[in-house]
């Protein structure tokens, strides 16, 4: 079999709409088999994502996360994506991992936006002015044409460099007007501290959690928790890893009940939101099953260019 290399130039192939399809089919599937591992050091992360699916193949995805690449000028993010295949094991892709994890990533969000977020949803808030705010404004410019974008960053000038990159969108200061005033909500930091108040949160509001990875971080506060109907893309990768959920679990401020339905659940409908007034959450932890089920959309289409 030969292998083959799929690079950044399949991007101009794929589509948003596709992507989420194909997540949304992947979770029809027979449940992943996922095996996931962390090694720490100071601020540094090595991560390695194993995924099999019956029918569909395995992946094995491996990253690094060295924050303080920032300040060298390289990628903060780095790593490759194997796919195999089902019937034999064989290597039969070596996927981009930018690709992967990009397509993943907002693919992920999006899905939950599509099921989760008031389809009359027109004021988009983004937290956090890098890599992945940009994706979303892809991502749900695809499935909410016309909304109005606004970005908070920690530093201003994060904030104004994006704003500045995308044409109408503006820039705050205002964390909690912002927060007040939007429909939906994407968290992409790297904060190990809570930064959404769920007291600043308006009926109707849909916020996706994209940034927690680790035990010890968090992007929204108890009080959230506990006012919204909680949604997450996998039980098995969010509830005992990420900090986001797994403080408030221990510590008895939410029950595994309140975990509405993960991406498994979409079948039989319940994931979705009940009312217009309702505030909802979704946890994007990004499991290797996600990284498996992008790379073969991605795979895919390269194929079929």
């Amino acid at each position: 079999m030969s292998i083959q290399i799929v690079g950044p130039e399949v991007e101009g192939l794929l589509r948003w709409d596709r992507m989420t399809e194909a997540l949304e089919a992947g979770h029809r599937m027979p449940r992943a088999e996922i095996g996931d591992t962390f090694l720490y050091s100071g601020a540094n992360t090595l991560l390695s994502r194993s995924a099999w699916i019956e029918g569909m193949g395995l992946a094995v995805k491996s990253a690094t996360v060295f924050p303080g690449n920032r300040a060298r000028d390289l990628p903060t993010v780095n790593g490759a994506v194997n796919l195999y295949s089902d019937t034999t094991g064989e290597m039969e892709a070596l996927v981009d991992f930018g690709i992967v994890t990009k397509w993943k990533t907002a693919g992920d969000s999006l899905l939950s936006a599509r099921k989760l977020a008031r389809a009359d949803s027109r004021v988009i808030l983004l937290v956090g002015a890098g890599a992945v705010a940009h994706s979303m404004v892809q991502a749900y410019g695809s499935a909410f044409p016309g909304a109005q974008f606004i970005v908070w960053n920690r530093t201003a000038s994060g904030a104004s460099q994006f704003a500045a990159s995308v044409p109408g969108m503006t820039m705050t200061s205002d964390l909690e007007g912002a927060v007040r005033a939007a429909d939906i909500i994407a968290t992409a930091t790297m904060s190990h501290e809570p930064l959404i108040k769920g007291e600043w949160l308006s009926p109707g509001t849909h916020l996706d959690l994209i940034g927690a990875y680790t035990p010890a971080m968090r992007e929204v506060d108890d009080v959230a928790l506990k006012r919204a109907r909680i949604f997450v893309d996998s039980r098995a990768t969010v509830l005992d890893h990420i900090g986001e959920l797994k403080g408030p679990l221990e510590r008895g401020v939410i029950s595994r009940d309140d975990v509405v339905a993960d991406f498994y659940d979409m079948a039989g409908g319940a994931y979705a939101r009940r009312s217009a007034s309702e505030i909802t959450i979704a946890k994007n932890g990004g499991g290797a099953h996600l990284d498996l089920m992008t790379a073969r959309y991605v795979l895919e289409a390269w194929r079929a260019r």
